[in-house]
């Protein structure tokens, strides 16, 4: 999730666990260790453009380093609280702080490193975006309730109703695949891999993608809360296979490996983009959800396998790209 949202988690969790006389600082000290474990995002290098991608979301989101991230955060903290709290009670707020942190990410569809080192996968649940207003309002609201009154009843039902926000966001998702599924059966194809996903800041429309017969299908398919699944056919696109379409590079190489690090961030659901024949793109993520506009990619040269692939971004932000994705959000009839 966003960082905002990631320490109004925090925030609450540990005025969760406050005394009355304690729910203020417990907010301070919840929001601060919620954020922590995006830190991450400064693991960067100029020589590595994949450093970044590899390593967000990654050991600092486990849960078996949760104890130690805890410990990270309140030792920074403890010389400017250590007045005020005791050791003990600053730890314990900045577990309840950090201890989510990994856990909320993973309900994105992003991906994080929850299992790790037992587990090198990116576990990625994919029932709500990694940004969603609704989700963010209702932390937001607990945690500045529980503030004014210094009273911790405001967070617990905050908790709850984010609890069941997310419950929701998978019954949606349950209702996309189950119709995914039967719009893949009417087209005569079997779906070798599926995944439905949310699209950004709502679980109202969502993105199909499928793989069958080495190729990638995407979908767009809305889902009332009350009303019956609308589907907005897409593309298909013919899946990357690096023993196909560049055997000339060694396996041995760095644009190999960084192929393979970009596939792994990706959960292998890259293709190469149709009018620029040197860039990979995450099919996962698009600016709408039926088309392989990209939100990112890498750019390769075969010519030098020894040179690191280049990591590019393609957000596209025009006026048509957002009429289209909100007349698509709205359920309308005319979107071409």
């Amino acid at each position: 999730m966003d960082l905002f949202t990631q320490g109004l988690l925090g925030a609450t969790m540990a005025q969760a666990g406050a005394q009355q006389r304690e729910t203020r600082i417990a907010t301070g000290i919840g929001f601060v260790a919620g954020i922590a474990a995006d830190a991450d995002i400064l693991i960067q290098s100029e020589q590595d453009p994949l450093l970044n991608i590899e390593f967000h979301r990654h050991f600092s989101h486990s849960l078996l380093f949760v104890p130690f991230g805890a410990l990270i955060v309140t030792l920074v903290l403890w010389f400017l609280l250590r007045r005020r709290l005791s050791f003990t009670r600053l730890y314990f707020f900045t577990l309840l702080g950090y201890c989510l942190s990994g856990v909320l990410d993973a309900f994105t569809s992003y991906g994080t490193h929850l299992l790790w080192p037992l587990s090198n996968e990116r576990v990625a649940w994919s029932i709500i975006s990694v940004i969603d207003p609704i989700f963010t309002l209702i932390l937001l609201v607990a945690a500045i309730i529980a503030f004014k009154k210094n009273n911790r009843l405001a967070a617990y039902l905050g908790l709850f109703l984010a609890a069941t926000y997310l419950t929701l966001g998978w019954v949606q998702s349950q209702r996309v695949e189950a119709f995914a599924k039967t719009i893949i059966a009417e087209r005569g194809q079997t779906a070798e891999t599926l995944l439905v996903k949310p699209t950004l800041g709502n679980i109202i429309l969502w993105r199909s993608i499928y793989r069958y017969q080495g190729s990638l299908y995407v979908d767009a398919i809305r889902v009332g809360l009350i009303t019956g699944p609308q589907l907005y056919p897409g593309e298909s696109i013919v899946q990357f296979d690096r023993s196909r379409d560049l055997s000339t590079v060694p396996d041995s190489s760095v644009l190999a490996k960084d192929i393979e690090r970009f596939s792994h961030f990706s959960a292998g659901l890259i293709a190469i983009r149709p009018e620029q024949p040197n860039i990979l793109i995450d099919v996962r993520y698009s600016n709408l959800p039926n088309t392989f506009a990209p939100l990112w990619g890498i750019e390769i040269n075969p010519e030098q396998p020894d040179q690191h692939a280049k990591y590019n971004l393609y957000r596209d932000s025009s006026k048509q790209t957002r009429e289209k994705f909100i007349a698509l959000l709205l359920g309308r009839n005319d979107v071409n």
